[in-house]
């Protein structure tokens, strides 16, 4: 098995074998929620200045719930709606795949240095939604890298409207959707 460091290093090159390789191997999900935990932890670590230890907390429960809710929408747009004919999947292969492409997201640590956190989490967050294009279009077995496009952005549309409805509820302003 490899190691943890070795993988997460391969995830953020984007290594296509990286993400197969997880896909299989279903030895990997304590691994997977270690990379979303990391990468969360890093976030809110990133955003203290900003969000105090309550976003280290609240983000790192978010990103792990999100992450769940993620993978479930991405199976099913992914193998109900728009499959290719080959398609196979589970949504453990897509839990492990895109637990791994949260990877990139460890650089957001950066935000703890003034001026540099909307850098670091501008580049992380383009870095990870790539990362997650090459995860998906591996766990669902695609030939085309738009469809796997196609899904990641649908399901984060519907993830949006969801978080923000449930921000705005918990607010109790009226939902803008």
């Amino acid at each position: 098995m490899s190691s943890l460091i070795d993988r997460m290093v391969r995830a953020s090159k984007l290594d296509v074998n990286l993400y197969e390789e997880v896909e299989a191997d279903k030895g990997a999900m304590g691994q997977a929620v270690a990379v979303v935990v990391l990468s969360s932890v890093a976030s809110g670590i990133g955003s203290i200045g900003i969000l105090g230890i309550s976003g280290l907390i609240t983000g790192t429960l978010f990103s792990l719930v999100g992450w769940i809710i993620w993978a479930f929408l991405i199976y099913i747009i992914g193998t109900k709606l728009l499959p290719e004919p080959q398609t196979k999947s589970d949504m453990g292969e897509l839990l492990r795949t895109i637990g791994f492409s949260s990877s990139p997201g460890i650089i957001r640590i950066v935000g703890i240095i003034p001026f540099l956190g909307a850098i670091a989490s501008i580049v992380a967050s383009v870095w990870m939604l790539v990362a997650m294009i090459v995860a998906v279009r591996q766990a669902l077995d695609y030939k085309s890298t738009w469809r796997a496009i196609g899904v990641c952005v649908i399901a984060y549309v519907i993830v949006l409207v969801v978080i923000y409805g449930f921000v705005f509820g918990l607010m109790g302003l009226s939902s803008p959707f």
